[in-house]
């Protein structure tokens, strides 16, 4: 239309657009409805993959920390040991660097108990060297003392399971003493202290003692075990390590246990997807809204063309409805997430005191029994654990904001899409 002033961008874009979304489409509520579902969907991926994050990082941690390693150097003559070791510890980026052996032994408690074990011979100064490790070894009695031969550290479950106690003698026996070997014998220790690090695999089947000891029952070599500053830099420690210590065998975390951390990135992977297919449902829901929006207000679209506004500033209108929908509910969802996200343990004690309070209410009316009104989410009796982690990684819950974003944005954009086929002439004649 010739002499005719366009509208300024964005100004009566954005005060048509949210004149929208507060009068609602033909008087129906969907744009709250739109809003709730991000802010759902939203809320709930984001405690989900936390409390996840808070399980998965802790497995991994305590195999890290107390198994494996960031990097492992072997294949070196065993007299060299502690001079590699103070050597190697001073190159960049290695904060920790620990001789150790280990082997797989049978262990007898009192009442002739026994059980299959990993014994891991450290050096008594481990705690000192290794401040990562001392952090996740918990001690329920005694403290980490295998300064003099003959004493071990037993783990917690481990421990239960041979009714043993804190000074009380096992019995150790390698494979050299199952086979005859020349270390074979009786070998019997005096526990100093019993651990937990909240992996089961460990507490269940993990003892450590002094490095010399562990060396004399077995024939297995040392081993130097690094920590990095930075653990996903381990390929470049091992080349730089590698020129150090030239001939000795190096391999990374990475190389341990690859199965198990491939499964739980796998996990995670799903979980993101099928939480995510919230989104796609609001997502739809909103994208058919739109679509109805637009035929409803086809007279007010056909004005709009008539005095001036283009295709795309009047798609802008409705893709700004997305925008407000989608800024809305997945701010007030991803606020609502951080804040269970960080006070887990309150916010499933809430919830199961509610659950308990509708057994009990249900039990009296009825007369019935549904249960004790005893109802955990994480219940000791089943999961190992003491209480429930939870640990946010910003990246992933940025990740998730602009999944409940996009979808209401996107959602929006398309659904305008039939706006170019209103005709201004068609609709102010037919009005």
């Amino acid at each position: 239309m010739t002499g005719t002033r366009k509208f300024s961008f964005p100004f009566w874009i954005g005060f048509v657009a949210s004149r929208h979304v507060r009068r609602g489409r033909g008087k129906s509520p969907s744009p709250v409805f739109a809003v709730l579902g991000i802010a759902t969907g939203v809320l709930a991926l984001t405690v989900i993959i936390a409390v996840m994050n808070g399980f998965q990082l802790g497995f991994i941690e305590n195999i890290l920390e107390i198994s494996s390693y960031h990097v492992r150097l072997e294949d070196f003559p065993p007299e060299d040991t502690e001079t590699l070791r103070q050597t190697l510890a001073a190159a960049p980026g290695i904060t920790a660097a620990v001789p150790f052996c280990e082997f797989q032994a049978l262990i007898r408690g009192g009442g002739d108990r026994q059980a299959g074990l990993l014994v891991r011979g450290l050096p008594p100064e481990a705690p000192e060297l290794d401040r990562g490790m001392a952090s996740k070894l918990e001690f329920e009695a005694g403290s980490f003392d295998i300064s003099r031969d003959g004493t071990i550290l037993l783990g917690t479950e481990l421990a239960r399971s041979l009714s043993a106690r804190l000074g009380d003698t096992v019995t150790i026996f390698s494979v050299d003493d199952l086979f005859g070997g020349p270390g074979a014998g009786v070998n019997s220790f005096t526990v100093t202290g019993i651990f937990r690090t909240g992996y089961y695999d460990y507490d269940m089947g993990l003892a450590l003692m002094k490095i010399t000891t562990a060396l004399s029952l077995s024939q297995t070599p040392p081993v130097l075990g690094f920590k990095l500053r930075d653990r996903w830099q381990d390929s470049a420690a091992i080349e730089s390590l590698g020129r150090l210590v030239p001939g000795a065998k190096l391999s990374g975390w990475r190389d341990y246990n690859r199965s198990f951390f491939g499964a739980l990135r796998t996990e995670k992977l799903f979980m993101f997807i099928l939480v995510g297919l919230i989104f796609i449902v609001v997502g739809l829901n909103i994208f058919q809204a739109q679509r109805r929006a637009v035929l409803e207000r086809r007279e007010e679209i056909g004005l709009l063309r008539a005095v001036g506004a283009g295709d795309f500033s009047v798609r802008m209108v409705f893709a700004w409805d997305g925008f407000l929908i989608g800024i809305c509910g997945a701010g007030t969802g991803l606020a609502l997430g951080l804040l269970v996200a960080s006070r887990i343990g309150a916010f499933f004690d809430l919830v199961e005191g509610f659950i308990n309070v509708c057994i009990n209410v249900i039990n009296y009316l009825s007369g019935s029994f549904f249960g004790s009104g005893n109802f955990e989410v994480f219940s000791p009796a089943v999961y190992y654990i003491k209480e429930i982690p939870s640990r946010i990684i910003p990246h992933e819950v940025f990740l998730i904001f602009m999944f409940g974003f996009l979808s209401a944005l996107l959602a929006a954009w398309f659904a305008s899409g039939r706006v170019s086929r209103t005709k201004p002439a068609e609709v102010l004649r037919d009005e």
